[in-house]
This record gives structure tokens, C-alpha cells and sequence, in this order.
């Protein structure tokens, strides 16, 4: 998968959030995330990055082999 592929996922899973990808390995399997979204307001670390999931879908289990997330509120 392109970084940009799992950029576009997140985003359009959670709108509004600022999304950035490293593909962590060069081979399109193993990547880093970092979000940042004031939908993320209130909610647990877990809860975070269940939606980070949840925006990847099929693709987790498809084509990412590994996925290390670190997710942050914004004060938009």
C-alpha cells in the first residue's frame, strides 16, 4: 500500500483530522500514523485508535501488516 493510500483512508474515515504516514520499512506493509483531530475530545487512548482502525478497515488485515498509531487532540 502507498502511504498515501492509508493517508486518504484515515482521513476519509475521520474528517477533518491532519494525517501523517511513514512507510517504515519501504515495503508498503509496515507503517507509523500520527492523528490529530478534536473528534479524539474525551475519549480514551483505545477509543482513538479503535477509530484509526475502523478508517483503515479491510486493508488492516489486507494489505498493512503492521500499524503503529500515536494519536493527539487538536483544539480546533
Amino acid at each position: 500500500m502507498d502511504p498515501e493510500q492509508l493517508k486518504s483512508l484515515i482521513e476519509a474515515g475521520i474528517p477533518g483530522a491532519q494525517v501523517t504516514v511513514r512507510d517504515l520499512r519501504g515495503t508498503g506493509d509496515h507503517f507509523r500514523v500520527e492523528v490529530t483531530s478534536s473528534s479524539f475530545e474525551g475519549i480514551s487512548l483505545i477509543k482513538q485508535h479503535q477509530m484509526v482502525y475502523a478508517a483503515v478497515g479491510e486493508e488492516l488485515t489486507n494489505a498493512v501488516h503492521a500499524l503503529s498509531i500515536h494519536t493527539e487532540t487538536s483544539e480546533e
